[in-house]
């Protein structure tokens, strides 16, 4: 039986789960606010893991994070699988939630809740997930993340405020970046590059990278700025190369600097930012950075920056298109697969300079797919 709405939630211990990945977790941020508004004295905690959940740190809408770390996907040995998840359910279940909503579409994720024994589950149906929920919510073909993640609040019947986009910078972000910042020449543009992906079909090709580098130098006097796991380093190097010399004395690799609780701190304070479907492309739309966004296998109606002045450069659709319906129709983007390497140089370019030059009451705004 579904537990009634209390008043302010001064009773309610409220569990959200939404592991994995950065981009998905910041894109957390309009639910937290409005689960906040509906449950002002309820305590809020995220599940989240230890490197993603950091981007979280700043958000004043939860009491804290609960930090666990889940096999990798596709990992094959069950017994490890098994006991992670009865470790993590023995965590929650001593936490005494009364309420979770899980964002996370796996039922690996939801398990653990159902195992805890927390009386009201919320999620998305499908997979099997439903049998472990007491309110499955459909999934909307080609729904933003975001749209998604409130729809689980629409269907609790919780009041959906303007969807609106933001984050924050703590004090100790805002001092590191600013100590950086005496490296970039003054009056030049930053421009921060994130061509790096979780997935190698999402990523553009390294020659195209440096070619465009080198135009942004050259052509419109900016300074560029990488920041990623130091795993990443070696290829943001090659861009560089690519780029040329008088490129390389504009471009900043801040990866051993800045950690991933303070990127967005970095990202706040860039002219634009560059970027394949990634994480950071999603931490600078949610502080207001124009955003060029890479697209390829990814649909960009599900995953376009939210809410933020941003141009979608998408490649030449491959897959075979399906038959068009009403719902799809009524789509910014016709469904399909692309492809990276069909991105010229020049569209990329185009979109840059577009979001570089124009006031920003004219820049185009994306939010929601229709």
């Amino acid at each position: 039986m579904t537990r009634p709405l209390l008043s302010g939630g001064r009773d309610e211990r409220i569990l959200v789960v939404r592991t994995r990945y950065v981009g998905d977790t910041v894109m957390a941020i309009p639910f937290l606010r409005n689960l906040r508004t509906r449950y002002p004295e309820a305590r809020i905690e995220v599940l989240v893991e230890k490197v993603s959940g950091a981007v979280l740190a700043d958000c004043p809408y939860h009491d804290g994070l609960v930090s666990w770390d889940l096999p990798r996907p596709g990992h094959r040995l069950a017994p490890v699988l098994l006991t992670n998840q009865f470790r993590l359910a023995a965590c929650l279940r001593e936490r005494r939630y009364t309420r979770a909503y899980v964002l996370k579409r796996a039922l690996s994720s939801i398990v653990p809740v159902w195992l805890a024994g927390i009386p009201h589950r919320v999620g998305f149906a499908g997979g099997g997930r439903g049998a472990f929920l007491s309110r499955s919510v459909p999934i909307g073909a080609h729904r933003h993340e975001v749209e998604l993640f409130l729809d689980l609040l629409r269907a609790d019947g919780i009041a959906i405020d303007d969807g609106r986009n933001e984050n924050w910078v703590s004090d100790a972000g805002r001092e590191t970046v600013a100590a950086l910042e005496s490296l970039v020449p003054a009056g030049r543009k930053r421009v921060f590059l994130s061509p790096k992906s979780t997935s190698w079909q999402r990523e553009w090709p390294e020659a195209r990278w440096g070619a465009l580098v080198a135009r942004l130098v050259r052509e419109r006097d900016c300074d560029v700025v990488f920041c990623g796991s130091p795993a990443q380093m070696p290829f943001h190097r090659q861009i560089v190369e690519r780029a040329g010399p008088l490129a390389a004395r504009h471009s900043h690799d801040w990866s051993q600097h800045v950690s991933l609780a303070h990127l967005g701190a970095l990202l706040a304070r860039m002219d634009l930012c560059i970027g394949v479907d990634s994480g950071p492309v999603h931490v600078a739309a949610s502080h207001g950075t124009p955003v060029v966004v890479l697209v390829g296998p990814t649909d960009p109606n599900h995953w376009c920056p939210w809410d933020a002045p941003a141009v979608v450069v998408r490649g030449t659709l491959t897959a075979p298109r399906p038959r068009p319906t009403p719902a799809t129709s009524a789509l910014r983007w016709e469904p399909g697969e692309a492809t990276m390497e069909s991105i010229p140089v020049a569209a990329v370019w185009d979109a840059a300079l577009g979001l570089l030059t124009a006031p920003a009451t004219e820049r185009p705004r994306l939010r929601a797919a229709g």
